[in-house]
Parts: C-alpha cells; sequence; structure tokens
C-alpha cells in the first residue's frame, strides 16, 4: 500500500483511467470483484468462522498516513486477501451460528449493485419517482403479507417506509411517538414521557429513547417470566 510519502502523482497506466466513472474500467474491474467474491464464497467454509487476530493487527499492516498515488486493482484486491480477510468473521460460513442468521443471496447482491449503480438519492418523488413508487408498492406487498388492516397501507391512507437497519426503525417509531403525545401536552413535557419496554427487549429501544430525548430514568423495563 502506498503513503504520503511516496512521489506524487504520476502518469501510469497500470492504474488504470482516473476517470471515476470510467465505463470500460468499471467493467473490467467489476469482473474481477465479482470473480474475487465467487471465489470466496465458494472457499467460506474453509475459513475458521473467528478471526484468529489480536486488536490493533491491522494497524501494524497499513501504513501510517493515506497515500498520494493510487494502486493497480491487483495489487488492491491481493491486499483484501491478505491484510482484510484474516480480520473477518465470515458470517456467511455455514458454520457461523451467532448473532443473525445468513442474510446473503444473489438476488441481494446484485440488487445492492443496482442500487448502487444507478446512485438514487430518494429523498422525494421528484429526486426519482420509480425509487418513491417502487418502495410505497412494496411497503404495501408487505403489509398485504402480513394482513394489516387497509388502513395500514398506502392505498388505504396509511403507509410506511423501508429503514436501513432495525436500531433506525426503532428510532423513527419511538421518535413518531414522543412528538404525537407532546403535541397533546405540550413540548415543554417531555420530561414527562416514560418508555416501557420489556427487559428481553434488544438495547437498541433504550439507546433510541436517550437519543429522542427521553430522560434515561424514565426508561422501564419490565420484567418477564
Amino acid at each position: 500500500m502506498g503513503s504520503l510519502n511516496t512521489d506524487l502523482l504520476e502518469n501510469n497506466s497500470a492504474f488504470g483511467s482516473l476517470n471515476p466513472l470510467d465505463p470500460e474500467e468499471f467493467r473490467k474491474q467489476g469482473h474481477m470483484i465479482i470473480d474475487f467474491l465467487a471465489d470466496y464464497y465458494r472457499d467460506i467454509e474453509k475459513y475458521p468462522v473467528r478471526s484468529q487476530v489480536e486488536p490493533g493487527y491491522l494497524s501494524k499492516r497499513l501504513p501510517d498516513s493515506a497515500p498520494y498515488n493510487p494502486e493497480s486493482i491487483e495489487s488492491i484486491m491481493e491486499d483484501v486477501k491478505n491484510e482484510i480477510i484474516p480480520g473477518l468473521t465470515h458470517w456467511q460460513s455455514p458454520n457461523y451460528f451467532a448473532y443473525f442468521p445468513s442474510s446473503g443471496s444473489v438476488a441481494g447482491f446484485l440488487g445492492e449493485m443496482l442500487s448502487t449503480g444507478f446512485n438514487v438519492v430518494g429523498f422525494n418523488w421528484m429526486s426519482s419517482p420509480a425509487a418513491t413508487e417502487l418502495e410505497s408498492i412494496v411497503m404495501d406487498w408487505l403489509g398485504k403479507m402480513l394482513k394489516l388492516p387497509s388502513s395500514f397501507l398506502f392505498s388505504g391512507n396509511g403507509g410506511g417506509v423501508l429503514q436501513g437497519t432495525t436500531c433506525e426503525a426503532i428510532l423513527c417509531t419511538l421518535t413518531a411517538a414522543r412528538d404525537r403525545m407532546l403535541n397533546k401536552i405540550g413540548r415543554e413535557n417531555i420530561g414527562k414521557l416514560v418508555v416501557y419496554g420489556s427487559d428481553q427487549t434488544h438495547c437498541a429501544l433504550q439507546k433510541a429513547a436517550q437519543i429522542a430525548g427521553i430522560n434515561p430514568k424514565n426508561f422501564r423495563a419490565v420484567k418477564t417470566f
């Protein structure tokens, strides 16, 4: 890996095009990464599920400062193989039985590629109509699968959104509940709000309550039996 101590950028064809969206360079490097990942998943059960490295291992392998010069994709992938993979917990391994179950799939990977490739910023309908409408349609599909009342669906003047993580969804839900109550009792009374949760609930609920401005003393963990 390069560092700030290297010479200034030189026009070296080994680095490929410096256009970040060059179609042919993207095609070449994209195929390399797909092949790399396909080989990784082919051999994943050969790796120890839990990384065998010790804390701080990576700082000994990387330079102290960011590089001025780019490296070839071949060199980068070699670094990933030699320096990064040994420090991974292999969540998708068939031998992995902790935390969340395997969540990877060909459809998921390719969907992520499409989403990243289009680079849509879907903060409103005009910014990308298909993104907004597709989310609404898929959320209605989910609502119907769960047999929710029609009032919960976009088609019934309800609706929902897809969140990036469970923690994000909890925070959004709690914030909406907070604002609905404060609209009734006055925002100056936020100190009176209390959040209840099972003592088996994920700690994300307590964190979300604190982020939403709820007094930590007003979080109640209800004991389960």
